[in-house]
């Protein structure tokens, strides 16, 4: 009977942690299923409780953090002019310290060289390393 209590509360929790998102539910259904597996081998409930606690501390302060970095790891998505920085750029006119323009993904971008002694002759390929305001700041392949 005991053992379907646990059982319960571990549905229960794992199931109500559709609503909150934080793993925390998560993680004390997973204990409570633990100390229902206790239970059903036969340990007494003061080993179920000791079990259900034991998991729950570990789950949620050592599993949690780790699952929860894992989950929010993913590729920043990039847009705007920081989408541009590290693109590559056509140079259409020549690119030194005074501006030129460059065409980047099918637009014209004034530019200026990332380096003020840079000089980037027309037909050249660049890379796009900042956007100052409308400006690409370019540097050469290297």
């Amino acid at each position: 009977m005991v053992a379907l209590l646990w059982l319960i509360a571990g549905v229960v929790l794992v199931a109500a942690e559709v609503i909150s998102g934080e793993l925390v539910l998560l993680m004390l259904g997973a204990a409570a299923l633990g100390a229902a597996g206790a239970a059903a081998l036969g340990a007494p409930l003061a080993v179920d409780a000791a079990v259900f606690a034991a998991l729950s501390l570990g789950l949620v302060l050592l599993a949690r953090p780790a699952l929860k970095r894992r989950l929010m790891r993913g590729v920043e998505l990039r847009t705007n002019t920081d989408a541009l920085i590290g693109k590559k750029a056509f140079v259409e006119t020549t690119v030194n310290s005074a501006g030129g323009l460059v065409l980047i993904d099918g637009q014209s971008w004034s530019a200026r060289p990332l380096d003020d002694n840079e000089v980037h002759r027309a037909g050249e390929t660049v890379t796009v390393m900042d956007i100052s305001g409308a400006t690409a700041v370019v540097s050469g392949e290297l």
